[in-house]
């Protein structure tokens, strides 16, 4: 026999139903707020005036829902029901002195102290319904106040654009037609309201929009002097702090870390360039000793072939450690570079295919991104003996994809092999693999730029390097 597990209060003394609904409340805010950060505007400039303008918008919506129910409904009710009032009036004037035969003291009453223009027509059938507006407050309260005061059949037409509606109401053997000036019935000047309140919104968002691009102003300018900075291209000239206390004190706090991140620079470029000069000097000394010293051929040639060794290992430190970091941005032109590339491809015996789509033109550290070049695709002309380089450059950046057919390089090794001294291959010698320090140079100066390189499997069969950079 089946049995049914009921609910207990939980440890907290609410229902596992209940615990569940409260666990399941944190889950559907994250999801709505990541739902709203979704469409909404990435943009500060854009943000602060939906700060600005939505309460605007909600403040004007409430107020203008509570004059609407409370103001604009409750005086077009009250002139309804004195507009009623007087039909009633006059209908209890007909009925009352029915010996006037045209009625002619009733019809001037109404006109002269009603305003109210009647007539009497024949007991002819009401006209048929006519199609009820979509939202028209008159029509409703006008036709609950004629029920409950008259209480006889009626008709009425409120429909248009006209000042004027018309009113029949059934009587004993005639009609009453009663024409009543839509402003004795309705409260039309409503519009005044609206448009006092929507034209002081438009006059406090003209003074908002300004006031606030003038507040964002020196936050974009301080985004764009940090990102030259990060590209390794000149502050703009015009820099200086401005806007608002915070923003001003941003603005000097930036200043001053580039002040002492070029320091740093140029105190180890000067560093290494005194450690490089004593080293090649020690060098040279050397190789002037084994000129001079006698001794085997062998011996001479290998200790040379040693010293050669040192002075390239010792040019790879120094160009890894000082990273290009100094050189002026400029142009540089990727068909002169790709010519370049067909004939060490030709000295190489490999086999290059070069396609350039964009500008070929592209505005970087010339040397800098030369060696970024020469260095990966250096590697694949050491590994493989099909090479194909694609450049794509537009739409503010410049993408350089290198493939070749080599052996590659396994997918949980690849960030490896951008460390420095790494070499995936002990197989390979020194003399084959250098010094571990190409493809970290190469990052560091991508990175330079704002940019990077990526690694992953090509079509060819081997690795397929990715070159982005903002150009």
């Amino acid at each position: 026999m089946a049995t049914t597990e009921l609910e207990g209060p939980g440890p907290d003394g609410l229902s596992a139903r209940a615990t569940r609904t409260l666990k399941a409340v944190p889950r559907i805010w994250n999801r709505f707020w990541r739902l709203v950060s979704l469409y909404m505007p990435k943009r500060l400039y854009a943000r602060s005036l939906i700060i600005v303008i939505a309460p605007m918008i909600l403040l004007q919506s409430v107020v203008a829902f509570v004059f609407m129910e409370r103001h604009w409904a409750t005086v077009t009710q009250r002139l309804s029901q004195a507009t009623v009032r007087d039909i009633a009036a006059i209908i209890d004037l007909i009925e009352t002195y029915p010996h006037d035969a045209d009625y002619a003291n009733v019809i001037r009453i109404a006109q002269d102290r009603m305003q109210l223009k009647v007539d009497l027509l024949p007991p002819d059938p009401l006209p048929p319904p006519g199609p009820k507006p979509f939202f028209s407050i008159l029509d409703d309260v006008l036709s609950s106040e004629i029920t409950r005061q008259i209480n006889r059949p009626f008709w009425i037409d409120t429909v248009g654009n006209s000042n004027i509606v018309e009113v029949r109401v059934q009587l004993e053997n005639k009609v009453l037609r009663v024409f009543v000036r839509r402003s004795q019935a309705y409260a039309s000047n409503t519009h005044i309201f609206l448009i006092w309140m929507v034209g002081t919104s438009l006059v406090l968002l003209m003074i908002a929009i300004p006031f606030l691009r003038n507040q964002i102003r020196p936050i974009l300018t301080l985004a764009e002097a940090a990102e030259s900075f990060g590209k390794g291209r000149p502050m703009p000239r015009d820099f200086r702090p401005r806007g608002a206390e915070e923003v001003r004190r941003a603005g000097f706090a930036f200043i001053q870390m580039r002040e002492r991140i070029e320091r740093q620079i140029d105190q180890r470029t000067a560093m290494l360039t005194g450690v490089s000069h004593d080293l090649r000097t020690i060098l040279t000394r050397f190789k002037l000793q084994l000129a001079l010293a006698g001794g085997k051929a062998e011996t001479k040639a290998a200790l040379n072939q040693d010293i050669d060794d040192m002075q390239s290992m010792l040019e790879g430190y120094l160009a890894f450690a000082r990273g290009e970091a100094s050189e002026d941005p400029g142009r540089f032109d990727l068909e002169a570079y790709f010519q370049k590339l067909s004939d060490e491809a030709a000295l190489r015996k490999c086999k290059l295919s070069t396609t350039l789509s964009g500008d070929p033109t592209v505005h970087v550290r010339p040397n800098a991104f030369a060696r970024l070049l020469s260095n990966v695709i250096g590697n694949a002309f050491r590994y493989a003996k099909t090479v194909e380089v694609s450049a794509d450059h537009g739409r503010g950046s410049l993408v350089v994809t290198v493939d070749d057919n080599g052996p590659g390089i396994p997918a949980d090794r690849r960030e490896d092999v951008f460390k420095p001294f790494v070499r995936l291959d002990e197989a390979r010698n020194l003399d084959a693999s250098g010094t571990g320090l190409g493809l970290s140079i190469a990052r560091d100066i991508a990175r330079s730029h704002g940019g990077d390189i990526t690694l992953d499997d090509s079509p060819l069969g081997g690795l397929r390097a990715v070159i982005k950079v903002p150009a």
